[in-house]
C-alpha cells in the first residue's frame, strides 16, 4: 500500500470536498518528462506561475504545458503597465513553496488565481501538489470553481515568437 501523500497542499485540501487523485512520480527534469511520468498530455499539466503586480501584491497564473504567458495580454487584463516575476526567494516568501512546487493550495496567502482560457477547455488537468514529483489530477471545472479562478486568454503557444 502506498503511503498517503502529505504536503501543505494536500493538508489544506483535507475536508474541502474537492475531489482529486494525488499522483507521485520521480522528480522530473522538464514539463514534458512530468507529463510522461503521469501518463497525461503536456497540455493537461498546469504550472502555477507567481506574478508580482506590486510590492507584496501577487497573482497566481495557471499556465498549461506547451504554453507561456503573453505578457501584454496579462498586463491588459490586470490593468497595469508593469508586472514581473519574483525571484526564487521572494516567490517562496509569498507562497511558502520553493520554485517547482508552487500551487495555490496551501499557499501562505490566497492570492487571486487567473487561469488561461485553454484550461477550461481541458476536461481533466494535473496541478502541482506542493512537493517535487507530486501532482493532483482533477476536473478542470472543479479546479476553476474551487479556486474562484478568473478564466482569461493570457497565454500563447510556447513555439510562438
Amino acid at each position: 500500500m502506498d503511503e498517503p501523500i502529505d504536503t501543505p497542499a494536500t493538508r489544506a485540501l483535507e475536508g474541502s470536498g474537492l475531489r482529486f487523485d494525488p499522483v507521485r512520480t520521480a522528480r522530473p527534469s522538464s514539463a514534458e518528462e512530468s507529463a510522461s511520468f503521469q501518463g497525461i498530455e503536456l497540455s493537461q499539466l498546469l504550472r502555477t506561475i507567481v506574478v508580482r503586480r506590486g510590492a507584496g501584491d501577487y497573482v497566481f497564473v495557471l499556465v498549461p504545458g506547451g504554453r507561456q504567458i503573453d505578457w501584454p495580454k496579462l498586463r491588459a487584463h490586470l490593468g497595469v503597465s508593469r508586472i514581473s516575476l519574483p525571484d526564487a526567494e521572494e516567490a517562496r516568501a509569498a507562497t511558502g513553496y520553493e520554485r517547482g512546487t508552487i500551487t495555490p493550495f496551501g499557499a501562505e496567502a490566497a492570492w487571486p488565481v487567473i487561469a488561461d482560457a485553454t484550461v477550461a477547455a481541458t476536461p481533466r488537468v494535473a496541478i502541482g501538489g506542493g512537493a517535487h514529483g507530486v501532482n493532483l489530477h482533477l476536473s478542470s471545472a472543479d479546479l476553476l470553481a474551487f479556486l474562484g479562478a478568473e478564466v482569461v486568454d493570457v497565454t500563447h503557444p510556447a513555439a510562438d515568437r
